[in-house]
């Protein structure tokens, strides 16, 4: 029997959080239960792991931790970094691999090679330079800017950084198909390309009983940020050129970015729009939706389209959003910012309620592929696969 594949999993933010900290958390406790042996360091710890997992923070001191906001996010990635990096330079014989995250990883990289270890990058977006011309774009489009500590604007010392990062680790775990392909559009080669997947939290999200289909008005929910590369508004003008606003329901759920909502506010206030801010109940409302929709210009692989399968909605999204899903086979993919082809889908399965049933069936037939369970599972193969090959 071959010994478990070691892992230096590095994460400057905080394990166990929301957003990518919850990715991060994930990746950790699966790979570590489908037999990967893994030394997680990372900036504090909000959300326990395995006892199999050895944790150590960069940023956190037993239950004091540095408040990001207090030395700013680019500093704690930094000071994570050469943490990291001292610590693998003195335990490189206990490493088979390192995974590693955006902004936080550069010193670790050169670390690593020198001892001959390879390191996988982790890519939870699309390449950052393709990310930052789309989401101005869209802003300019729409009328409004993002506030000045936003991820997505522009910041060209970040961007050289990661640069730096993707030049210099050995491979890059893309998440979607859409994001393998902005770095291959930008000179990358597919042998450093390697795809992985995200999860959803089986315990939480679960598909409804079934239900008989009937004529009743669709009811299709938007789940997220609020912000313009989302393209909530590309889904509210299909929306209402579909004529299923006239029986149906469209619920928007999340907090808006700055700006959005008053340019927003004439197509928000038609009468089968409900804006009904962050909410903690999603499970419950995915599994009163029919649809799930997300016309994103760019993204990783947006967790909350696992959910939303996994709840029981039928999938519209656009082929920006890095969802898993197959056009007309278990969900209906648009042309990024193209308004008339989500709005000629959502036409579609409010007049063909037969074909809503059908991809509904077809989405819930292998929802076991989608977990965090199996996300952890294909991680640890990649770790082996890596480590394989460095051998």
């Amino acid at each position: 029997m071959n010994p478990p594949v070691r892992v230096l999993y590095s994460f400057p933010h905080k394990l166990g959080a929301g957003r990518i900290c919850t990715t991060a958390w994930h990746q950790v406790e699966g790979a570590s239960l489908a037999g990967a042996e893994i030394t997680a360091i990372s900036g504090s710890q909000v959300k326990p792991v395995n006892r199999t997992v050895r944790v150590k923070t960069t940023l956190a001191v037993g239950r004091f931790r540095v408040p990001y906001k207090l030395i700013g996010r680019d500093l704690a990635c930094h000071w994570h970094d050469l943490a990291t990096s001292r610590w693998l330079d003195a335990h490189h014989r206990e490493v088979d691999v390192v995974h590693g995250w955006p902004l936080g990883s550069l010193r670790t990289i050169r670390t690593a090679r020198k001892h001959g270890i390879p390191v996988v990058l982790e890519r939870p977006n699309a390449h950052t330079a393709f990310a930052y011309e789309e989401v101005e774009r869209e802003n300019r489009d729409v009328g409004i800017e993002l506030p000045r500590d936003h991820d997505h604007q522009f910041d060209r010392k970040r961007l050289e950084l990661e640069e730096r990062e993707y030049a210099e680790a050995d491979y890059l775990l893309c998440p979607s198909d859409f994001v393998a392909r902005t770095f291959a559009d930008r000179g990358f080669a597919e042998s450093k390309l390697i795809r992985h997947q995200y999860g959803f939290d089986a315990s939480r999200f679960s598909v409804p009983a079934p239900r008989e289909e009937s004529t009743d008005g669709l009811v299709m929910i938007y789940a997220g940020v609020v912000e313009p590369r989302k393209g909530l508004h590309h889904a509210l003008k299909a929306w209402l050129e579909s004529g299923a606003q006239e029986k149906g329901t469209f619920m928007v759920c999340g907090e808006f970015v700055p700006g959005y909502r008053e340019r927003l506010e004439p197509m928000l206030s038609h009468p089968s729009v409900k804006v009904m801010g962050h909410r903690t109940d999603l499970p419950d409302l995915m599994r009163q939706s029919d649809l799930f929709v997300l016309s994103s210009v760019e993204e990783g692989s947006a967790l909350v389209t696992y959910e939303a399968r996994g709840s029981g909605c039928v999938l519209l999204v656009s082929d920006a959003s890095g969802a898993v899903c197959e056009h007309m086979k278990n969900g209906l993919v648009h042309p990024s910012r193209d308004v008339a082809s989500l709005a000629g889908h959502i036409r579609m399965l409010d007049t063909d309620r037969q074909m809503l049933a059908e991809l509904r069936r077809n989405s819930g037939s292998d929802l076991d592929r989608l977990t965090w369970t199996e996300a952890g599972r294909r991680l640890a193969a990649v770790y082996r696969q890596v480590a394989g090959k460095a051998a």
